[in-house]
């Protein structure tokens, strides 16, 4: 008996051990994402283009997809050759 209960008291000091390692290794995880986040808000709330775009002379959807950072634009527009 005495043995089970000191098999069980290392087990639950593991397992203790592990839940607070995983808890820590979160909250490393969840400081390092919002610095990036603060990072790509700043791009979001300016963005390189306005919702309308003028297109300018000799301008082609892949001039304008690179000067407006938006790598989908020809994908949006099929109907445009």
């Amino acid at each position: 008996m005495k043995k089970s209960m000191e098999i069980a008291d290392s087990a639950s000091w593991y397992c203790a051990l592990a839940l607070l390692t995983l808890i820590l290794m979160g909250c490393i995880k969840t400081s390092s994402v919002s610095s990036d986040e603060a990072a790509r808000g700043k791009q979001l709330l300016k963005p390189p283009c306005d919702e309308i775009y003028v297109v300018g002379e000799g301008e082609t959807l892949h001039t304008i997809s690179d000067k407006c950072d938006d790598p989908f634009i020809v994908e949006r527009n099929p109907h445009i050759h």
